[in-house]
C-alpha cells in the first residue's frame, strides 16, 4: 500500500504570519538557532540576535521564504528569496538581477521523507514567478554530503526540472530553473 502524501497549504511568511514562523522555528528540533539567517547578512551571531533580525526584515516586507501547513498548523520551511538578500551563494560574478535563490528546509520530523519538500520547491517557483524572477537557483549536495544537508539533497532538485550550472565549494553543487514563460 502506498503511503499517504499529505497535502500542504503554503503561504509567503508576511508580518501576519510571525506567530506561525516562530512557532515552527521554536519546535523540537527547529532551527532556532540559525532562524535561517546563515546565509543572510546578519546583525549578529547569538539565536536571539539573529530571531530579531529575521523578524526585522518580516516586517519591513522583504521576502524571506514560505511556510508549509498540514491541517492549520506550520510544519515546512523554504527560504526562497531574492539572490541579492544573501551573502555571496555562488562566487560566479554572475549578476543577482532576476535571480531567486532557495537557500534551506526545514521538515518537522514527523513528516520527513513524505513529499513535502517537492511541495515547497513547487511553490516556491510559483512565489519567484509571481515576484518577477527570471530564474530560480539552490545549491543542493549530494545525500551522502555530511553538511549543508538543510539545502536539499540534489536528486530533489533535478526531478524537478532544474539543471546543474556548476559547484560551490567542495560540496554544494549549484542548480537553476529558468522561470520566463513556463507553467510549473
Amino acid at each position: 500500500m502506498a503511503a499517504v502524501v499529505p497535502h500542504l497549504t503554503v503561504h509567503e511568511v508576511t508580518a501576519e504570519r510571525w506567530p506561525d514562523f516562530e512557532r515552527l522555528f521554536e519546535t523540537r528540533g527547529g532551527p532556532k538557532s540559525c532562524w535561517c539567517m546563515v546565509w543572510r547578512p546578519s546583525a549578529g551571531k547569538s539565536g536571539a540576535a539573529r530571531k530579531a533580525e529575521m523578524k526585522r526584515r518580516i516586517d519591513e516586507g522583504t521576502p524571506i521564504g514560505l511556510l508549509g501547513y498540514l491541517k492549520g498548523e506550520p510544519v515546512a520551511w523554504c527560504s526562497v528569496a531574492p539572490r541579492a538578500s544573501y551573502r555571496r551563494l555562488v562566487s560566479n560574478g554572475s549578476p543577482d538581477d532576476g535571480i531567486w535563490s532557495m537557500a534551506c528546509f526545514f521538515i518537522v520530523r514527523p513528516l520527513r521523507g513524505m513529499g513535502l519538500s517537492e511541495q515547497l520547491i513547487a511553490a516556491a517557483k510559483k512565489s519567484a514567478r509571481r515576484h518577477g524572477a527570471k530564474a530560480l537557483e539552490a545549491y543542493p549536495v549530494d545525500a551522502d554530503s555530511p553538511s549543508y544537508r538543510f539545502m536539499g539533497q540534489l536528486p530533489l532538485f533535478e526531478r524537478a526540472g532544474f539543471e546543474a550550472i556548476g559547484r560551490e565549494g567542495k560540496r554544494r553543487h549549484v542548480v537553476q530553473l529558468k522561470l520566463s514563460n513556463r507553467k510549473t
